[in-house]
């Protein structure tokens, strides 16, 4: 039986075809020559201007260090989602080792869930060459998965750029905190407080250096004037915290200028793309980065990724 094209799997995600993820994943992840214009095809059809508006699943970054427990909770909120009847996609991503070019993929072993659960999908991607960020492949599945399901979640190992670039992705974004791990400190040395709208922090159960690690996250967010939420929640018998960690990332998210966040996430995404595959000498053509920003801001908002970088691409070659 011949795998579905790129223009059958949009209709499919555009009528909430769950089934149709698989070979979802299998098509932004060919690195073949014809799998860019697979990707491109697909991305039209569940592009603003073909679904009437934007895709409706919320797009949601979880990130933080190796061994804060992302994917306990991960594991708890997905079964809370699925209790209130939402289906739920989470793409985990391994960072790619430099030496082998592997990458471990091991989350959907690690996340807890039903393998029967037709309303659950959990596929372990690669970051490639991007050490701890999100290859061009994981974008391109939430942006296509959230026309289909109702929550679309991408986990990152908080190494090096991935919570930048996954706040270039998400609706919401969450950093997960370990308490007693230093994770606090390190998070105010790094600037990584101005990302997260929410503050999860995890093993609740450990009681007083739990509560000193929320305290003084909430004082960093105060300091900042950033309105990020603190939610403590602990994944150990009795889980609890969860039902206010949903409710937290369902405020986000009735609180969002959707259409706006999501514009300027497919106009940065498609300055990255353009750079990756023209790199600096393609950014001189555009004027620099300010300039390629200027005029990407001019293009209408509810064109896709490689149409952006079409133009862009476009806009270089006139321009030498």
């Amino acid at each position: 039986m011949p795998a579905p094209d790129a223009a059958e799997l949009g209709r499919r995600l555009r009528e909430r075809d769950l089934s149709a993820a698989p070979a979802v994943l299998n098509l932004v992840e060919n690195r073949a020559p014809a799998g860019r214009e697979d990707v491109a095809t697909l991305l039209h059809e569940v592009s603003p201007a073909l679904l009437g508006s934007e895709a409706p699943g919320h797009v949601i970054g979880v990130t933080g260090p190796p061994g804060a427990g992302k994917s306990s909770l991960l594991g708890e909120l997905v079964a809370a989602w699925r209790r209130s009847g939402r289906t739920v996609a989470v793409l985990a991503v391994d960072p790619t080792s430099r030496r082998s070019g592997g990458a471990l993929l091991g989350d959907r072993a690690r996340i807890p869930s039903d393998p029967g659960d037709r309303g659950v999908f959990i596929r372990s991607t690669a970051a490639g060459e991007r050490l701890g960020g999100l290859a061009p492949a994981t974008r391109a599945a939430a942006q296509a998965l959230a026309a289909a399901f109702d929550l679309v979640v991408i986990e990152t190992v908080g190494v090096g750029q991935s919570e930048t670039e996954v706040a270039d992705v998400a609706d919401t974004v969450a950093v997960v905190v370990q308490p007693g791990s230093g994770d606090v400190l390190q998070f105010l040395k790094a600037g990584i407080m101005e990302i997260p709208d929410l503050l999860v922090v995890t093993k609740a159960d450990l009681g007083v250096v739990a509560q000193r690690a929320r305290r003084d996250l909430l004082a960093a967010v105060r300091a900042l004037g950033s309105d990020a939420e603190v939610v403590m929640v602990s994944s150990a018998p009795p889980a609890r915290g969860f039902e206010e960690l949903v409710a937290a990332v369902d405020r986000h998210r009735e609180a969002l200028d959707l259409p706006k966040r999501r514009a300027k996430a497919r106009r940065r995404a498609a300055l990255a793309d353009f750079v990756a595959e023209h790199g600096e000498r393609g950014l001189r053509a555009l004027g620099g980065r300010r300039a390629a920003e200027r005029w990407l801001g001019e293009q209408g908002a509810g064109l896709d990724v490689p149409a952006l970088v079409g133009r862009l691409e476009q806009r270089a070659l006139e321009s030498t």
